[in-house]
């Protein structure tokens, strides 16, 4: 039960997370915003390193690193995909993916949760794209486009499942691999984007990048936590709801209609925390 706590903790935070860097992302290059929130977080790791006990060991630091790169890449092509402007059916085919990834895994590992267990994890996954969905595809939807997404998608899985490998004593070590890794691998791409003159983060925008990034790096605490405490198939799919607490805070802070599809999803997301926790 700790664990399905722990992931739905996380799926909250890293909405919020989200929703602020997304904030930052409005007067700053997204890049920019994803690499620099990552370098601010690293002394709030350095205090959680601290707080949390785990081995270290050459294992986790291998897993950690490598869920870093995958989720740098991952958000490269994601953005890269909504470029195109095609959000409607980005944001929902990433988000699925993303989801049904780590459970085929979990499931050939095997994880054998129960009935009412597998039947909130698909509710998870189906509300994930629901709640995901924008208003208008915004753009011509290709072959190409929908292949960038499936990647995207590809590459957060198998964040999720990476983490789970990395053992379940390693305490939050994994994600000091992890955040070393994103940042070195992100600057190269961000030392470009400034070169080609992209906006850089000023005034505001600085708070919101902040923000983002410490709500990330405790988002993916709380899921590395959760993942060492419950199997990865239930509990990838309940972490990766933070599309729902992202849109909530845009209805109420950004005064943003919801759709009647997301109503729907909020509904299902609700469903699939009340059969994994039966």
């Amino acid at each position: 039960m700790i664990g399905i706590v722990l992931a739905a903790l996380s799926g909250l935070v890293w909405g919020v997370g989200d929703f602020s860097g997304g904030k930052a992302s409005q007067r700053a290059d997204s890049l920019l915003v994803v690499v620099v929130s990552k370098a601010a977080s690293l002394p709030l790791l350095g205090l959680y390193l601290l707080l949390v006990p785990g081995a270290l060991t050459g294992r986790a630091l291998a897993w950690g690193a490598a869920s870093g790169v995958l989720g740098v890449l991952g958000m490269i092509v994601f953005y890269r995909a909504l470029a195109a402007g095609a959000m409607a059916i980005v944001a929902p085919i990433s988000a699925v993916t993303a989801a049904l990834l780590p459970v085929a895994f979990g499931l050939a590992g095997g994880e054998r949760p129960g009935a009412l267990a597998l039947a909130g994890a698909a509710c998870a996954i189906a509300a994930i794209g629901l709640v995901s969905a924008a208003g208008g595809s915004g753009g011509p939807v290709t072959g190409k486009l929908v292949g960038l997404a499936l990647l995207s998608g590809a590459a957060f899985g198998l964040f999720f499942t990476s983490l789970s490998h990395a053992g379940d004593h390693a305490g939050l070590w994994p994600m000091a691999g992890a955040q070393i890794a994103a940042v070195a691998l992100g600057a190269p791409f961000a030392l470009f984007r400034l070169r080609r003159g992209a906006a850089r983060p000023a005034g505001s925008s600085w708070g919101w990048l902040v923000t983002a990034g410490l709500l990330d790096m405790s988002a993916n605490a709380l899921y590395l936590l959760a993942v060492a405490r419950g199997d990865l198939s239930i509990i990838a799919p309940i972490a990766s709801l933070y599309p729902v607490s992202t849109v909530l805070l845009a209805m109420g802070i950004d005064r943003e209609r919801m759709r009647p599809v997301q109503l729907a999803g909020l509904g299902l997301a609700a469903t699939a925390l009340v059969l994994v926790a039966s």
